[in-house]
């Protein structure tokens, strides 16, 4: 028998699962150590044995994220890979059908801040200071389990998401029924649908992460339920109702009684965006079909944002928004000396849009977001915010399913400030897969709007920013 105790403390709006939860990192370990000795269980005892294949079987099932995907019969102990390990799943007419599968994402990152300027100096002339980095990190690690029980259509996952560097980790876990194709409903945590990015994307970035501007305008991740599925004429959505843009560090009482709405849909009228599996809305045209594939969605957020946090506290528990000059939105300060704001209603509206053709990728998305509806204990000199920005990419292989070099830019257009960074890099698949790979990445960027733990921006970082990492995402 396998024990596994664990203990939540606080998050911030930092990504990777999306929270950043402050465990030492001892405990941290232990997560880590527990998961690994069930993954080892599974795989070394008699249970773990798979029974022989059974090629005309084959069962629709989703992940935890709604993407359905076609699971093939149980495979023998060679054929264990299809789209993560299959530890064990039972023949199609067992009294009980079973299926555990295991996914890993793991990210190595080298980053350099130091050419950053110290400090910046807010819309109020406020001067604060500019974190600086120069380390190596684990920068983020997710341990997956899931598939189904009882009925190939109960699907589950579980999973640790941890971050060694940062001393973070998140515990999280779904419960969902695929009625059909177009039609999956589940439960649990997972990303706020208002940027393409947070819609069963990661970690297949065309750069080494999320931009900044979409790092800045985009929700974070929380509890819910959502609905998804893939409608006829090449039409996918995803549809969502859940706490609160990010609400991973808040307790159930803290939580307010408003709840967030957001949606995606996405249309890919000239074929697949990319192959079916984890990868499936990956940036990059890494397989290179000569047929032109594009794609063109849309997503919309509003929520009703608390500050999480007593007046006494000069920084929110609500780390989810900041203002365009990289102060925290719900900071006492960052409208008014002294003024603190309560209450305050985010709506966003993101449009996306990507192409690819022969090893070609170019993919953009364009941000709207307004903030207002103020509930402060003063006076504030405005009564809402607009924001708006967009990002952009572009790579293309040299080397068929070995190298692309790429180039990106991305932008924020804002009530206080504008910023703006542009760079580029070289990916390089070192293995026959789209699954592992390294990146290298140099960028500028002026007057950074956010601040993220498991991104390389600060808020005011202003500087040439190097970047190394590896990525095994299986």
């Amino acid at each position: 028998m396998v024990v596994v105790s664990v203990a939540i403390s606080n998050v911030d709006h930092s990504d990777g699962f999306g929270g950043t939860m402050r465990w030492s990192v001892r405990r941290a370990v232990k997560a880590s150590v527990a998961v690994a000795w069930t993954v080892a269980f599974f795989t070394t005892s008699a249970f773990g044995q798979s029974p022989a294949p059974e090629p005309d079987s084959t069962v629709a099932v989703s992940d935890a994220s709604g993407q359905t995907a076609t699971a093939a019969a149980p495979q023998t102990e060679q054929e264990r890979y299809r789209d993560g390990i299959v530890i064990w799943e039972t023949s199609a007419d067992a009294r009980v059908p079973f299926l555990l599968k295991f996914n890993i994402n793991t990210q190595f990152r080298y980053l350099n801040t130091t050419d950053s300027t110290r400090t910046f100096t807010d819309h109020l002339g406020v001067i604060r200071e500019v974190h600086r980095r120069n380390d190596i990190t684990v920068n983020r690690a997710m341990f997956i389990l899931g598939g189904y029980v009882f009925d190939p259509k109960a699907l589950w996952s579980f999973t640790v998401w941890t971050s060694a560097g940062a001393d973070k980790i998140v515990v999280a876990a779904t419960l969902g029924w695929q009625f059909n194709k177009a039609f999956t409903l589940t439960a649990g945590y997972t990303g706020v649908p208002g940027s393409r990015s947070l819609v069963n994307t990661f970690p297949f970035f065309a750069s080494t992460d999320r931009t900044m501007a979409d790092n800045f305008f985009r929700p974070g991740f929380t509890q819910g339920l959502w609905a998804s599925g893939e409608l006829p004429k090449a039409v996918n959505y995803l549809a969502f109702v859940g706490n609160g843009l990010n609400t991973l560090n808040i307790s159930a009482d803290q939580i307010d009684t408003h709840l967030a709405l957001s949606g995606s849909v996405w249309w890919e009228p000239l074929g697949a965006y990319g192959a079916r599996g984890k990868s499936r809305n990956m940036y990059d045209d890494y397989f290179a079909s000569k047929k032109v594939r594009i794609r063109l969605g849309t997503a919309a957020t509003r929520s009703r944002e608390d500050r999480f946090s007593n007046l006494d506290q000069t920084t929110p528990d609500n780390t989810s928004m900041y203002n365009s000059d990289g102060v925290l939105t719900f900071e006492t300060g960052a409208f008014a000396p002294g003024v603190t704001v309560l209450f305050a209603t985010y709506r966003m509206w993101a449009i996306d849009g990507g192409m690819k053709w022969n090893g070609l990728a170019i993919n953009g998305q364009y941000f709207m977001r307004w903030v207002n509806d103020f509930d402060a204990d003063g006076p504030l000199p405005l009564t809402s915010t607009f924001d708006h920005g967009a990002e952009i990419s572009v790579g293309q292989f040299v080397i068929p399913k070995k190298l692309m070099p790429y180039g990106r830019a991305s932008w924020v257009k804002g009530q206080f400030r504008d910023s703006h960074e542009y760079g580029g890099g070289v990916k390089w698949y070192y293995l026959p897969t789209e699954r592992i790979w390294m990146t290298a990445e140099l960028f500028h960027i002026d007057g950074a709007p956010y601040s993220g733990g498991f991104t390389p921006y600060t808020a005011g970082m202003t500087g040439w920013v190097p970047m190394v990492q590896t990525v095994l995402a299986f």
